[in-house]
């Protein structure tokens, strides 16, 4: 047999075996990847909530105590913020509270005995005074009509009664008032007041206490938005924080599976980052409403196809699970059917 047959003949073969591998390879992978009746698995993605953490004041930065990448508990301090102004403030209005609480403490205990006993005293002072200018009245007008005075002292006279008996009436009227002491009215309206410059007291001091910055639950800084001197505002976020608690892988479900599920299935979550690794899981969530299947969620049904969207919660011990992880999702189809007949043997 010529040579070149010869190398044409192994050509053919070559092809042959190699055509004849990639079938056997193929049948294989198929054989391995195939999911069995009683497992429905899904794709999605690591999903982590994220906390924008802002002071509620506005001042400037004074310290950052924690760095990107730090892992932070509930209530850990943050940061802080200048106090000087706020606690100026703190202290204008704690001094009017204290102002104003001795205004209602004069109001409330009355008039002193001291001004009780002066009021009284200058009101039998009055009334001498009335008496004599009355008696000398009486007398000068007695003279005038015997013409002996002149009748503008008459006159003068008279004045000088009146204007006695006008004191005299006056002494009496504060004497009375000081034995009876502040009105209800004043004392409420006293009261009122203070009441209201506690509140902006306490304003002051709620204010103060928005200069520190505290961590509202565990997780890990993300990013370090300001730095120290920065002015900060409600609306200026310090941190953005990612939340470790609760973690979930996000997933689509197609709508001839979703009868297969419900909340509280239980499930296990595999990554490509930790081979062989599996992480507990349940479903916590299922949508209410239907989507066309996202661009970014690979399946073997037509992209156009409608699914539901689900978060199957994960239990992340040792933060290994990062956002936006591509996770797969295996669920038993079997094990509410077990639960249920293990319910129905118990007596």
């Amino acid at each position: 047999m010529p040579p070149a047959e010869v190398k044409k003949r192994l050509r053919v073969v070559l092809v042959i075996v190699v055509a004849i591998a990639a079938i056997v390879f193929i049948v294989l992978r198929s054989l391995h990847e195939k999911t069995p009746d009683n497992l429905l698995v899904l794709h999605g993605n690591v999903d982590i909530r994220q906390v924008d953490l802002a002071f509620n004041a506005s001042e400037r930065v004074e310290s950052l105590r924690v760095e990107e990448g730090d892992r932070i508990k509930t209530g850990q301090l943050l940061a802080t913020l200048e106090k000087e102004r706020l606690q100026h403030q703190v202290q204008q209005a704690g001094a009017q509270v204290k102002a104003q609480e001795d205004v209602v403490a004069a109001l409330v205990a009355g008039t002193r005995p001291e001004d009780i006993r002066k009021a009284r005293a200058e009101a039998v002072a009055a009334k001498a005074e009335a008496d004599n200018a009355e008696l000398t009245n009486r007398r000068l007008q007695n003279l005038a009509k015997k013409e002996v005075v002149s009748k503008q002292d008459a006159d003068n006279a008279k004045a000088a009664a009146d204007s006695s008996r006008a004191r005299l009436q006056a002494a009496k009227e504060a004497l009375d008032l000081a034995v009876a002491g502040p009105r209800k009215e004043d004392i409420a309206a006293a009261k009122a007041t203070l009441n209201a410059l506690r509140e902006a007291l306490a304003v002051a001091n709620k204010n103060l206490s928005y200069a520190e910055l505290y961590a509202p639950s565990d997780g890990v800084i993300q990013s370090r938005i300001l730095e120290k001197g920065d002015m900060a505002s409600p609306q200026k976020p310090v941190f953005t924080l990612a939340l470790t608690d609760p973690v979930w892988v996000r997933a689509y479900v197609s709508e001839t599976d979703l009868g297969k599920i419900s909340i509280g299935t239980k499930a296990e979550v595999t990554t490509d980052s930790f081979p062989g690794k599996k992480y507990p899981a349940w479903i916590g969530f299922i949508s209410p409403t239907a989507q066309f299947t996202p661009k970014s969620v690979e399946t073997r049904e037509v992209r156009t196809s409608l699914v539901y969207q689900v978060r199957v919660f994960v239990n992340n011990p040792e933060n290994e699970l990062r956002l936006g992880m591509p996770a797969t999702v295996a669920i038993s189809l079997g094990q509410e059917k077990q639960e249920r007949a293990g319910q129905q043997k118990r007596p």
